[in-house]
């Protein structure tokens, strides 16, 4: 969540603290249903995605600038076994600064 913090925030999805333990499911440009708003889950959760009409409607995945085109199912889920460094102000705990960026104009 930490790395895609901003990017969800600009599509309207929630700014989560770094151990919050779950998944965020933040719609883009959502046609149906036009109200919903994505959901919370379990970081343990896995979301699949099957493409009805692929020849007439066809779909791209996309995750850390990889693209996937002509996609038959899409699944989505946290990899626990992969840990990336990131940088930041020591004098700024990056909780700090996700938690002020909440409340603060």
């Amino acid at each position: 969540p930490a790395g895609s913090t901003a990017y969800n925030l600009s599509a309207h999805g929630p700014i989560l603290p770094i151990k919050a333990g779950v998944l965020a499911l933040t719609p883009i440009s959502a046609f149906r249903p036009r109200r919903w708003r994505g959901a919370l889950l379990p970081d343990s959760a896995v979301v699949r995605f099957d493409i009805l009409e692929k020849d007439k409607r066809p779909v791209s995945a996309v995750a850390d600038m990889l693209e996937v085109r002509e996609v038959n199912h899409v699944e989505v889920q946290i990899a626990h076994d992969i840990a990336v460094p990131i940088l930041f102000d020591e004098g700024h705990e990056l909780d700090e600064r996700i938690l002020m960026e909440q409340f603060t104009d």
